[in-house]
């Protein structure tokens, strides 16, 4: 198997195809902000953003942005029609409260167990960036990482564990990225879908144990 990989709006749709009509959703800061508009707003998805909003729209275009209506990365975003706005602690209470369905996270590394870390990573230099992924990942009942599946040097970000700092355990679902999909259940990890290696080629690339679940697919 031989083909491209997926562009980070590759990714954000095939998030995108995924998430239930109805369902209330964050989409964290990054890549994930990319599943708003890749979301048809009449299947009535609900977009939540932590800095205070529901039935978030897709990012607004130059013409559109408002500079009161923000997402958590504060880039310019749309409203739909029925948009709320409150403010931090009742944000933070839909998080931890388990309102959200699902949320959408950047990660440096993802443990086969579900483990996730998505705030630092470790170095002297680094700066810490936790916002509310904390909250995010245990107060979701679904959590959907997106991220590539190697960091710039090599390296895999899907391990057997993580070095870095953690945000979660035992937290992440589902890891989309740019090389396959993948689902953790009970430890193990189950290919989704492949789309430039066999689940033979990932399995070493990543010094994984991987479950080939490609024929069984299907959204949700």
């Amino acid at each position: 198997m031989t083909h491209q990989t997926l562009d980070r709006h590759q990714i954000a749709a095939r998030i995108a195809a995924d998430i239930a009509p109805g369902d209330v959703v964050n989409l964290g800061i990054g890549q994930p902000t990319l599943v708003a508009d890749h979301l048809d707003p009449a299947l009535g998805v609900v977009l939540h953003t932590e800095n205070g909003m529901l039935n978030m729209g897709r990012a607004a275009t130059v013409e559109e942005a408002d500079p009161d209506l923000t997402n958590a990365g504060k880039q310019p975003v749309t409203e739909l029609p029925g948009a709320s706005y409150f403010d931090s602690a009742e944000s933070f209470a839909m998080m931890r409260g388990g309102h959200l369905d699902v949320c959408v996270l950047g990660a440096f590394q993802v443990a086969a167990s579900g483990d996730l870390a998505n705030w630092s990573t470790g170095a002297p230099d680094a700066i810490p960036a936790v916002g509310g992924a904390m909250d995010l990942a245990i107060g979701a009942k679904r959590v959907f990482v997106m991220m590539t599946l190697f960091a710039k040097d090599g390296a895999p970000k899907l391990v057997p564990s993580c070095t870095y700092p953690l945000t979660g355990v035992g937290c992440v679902d589902r890891v989309y990225t740019d090389h396959a999909t993948f689902d953790l259940v009970d430890g193990d990890v189950v290919v989704r879908e492949a789309h430039t290696r066999s689940v033979e080629e990932l399995s070493a690339a990543l010094g994984l144990r991987l479950h080939d679940g490609t024929s069984q697919a299907a959204p949700r």
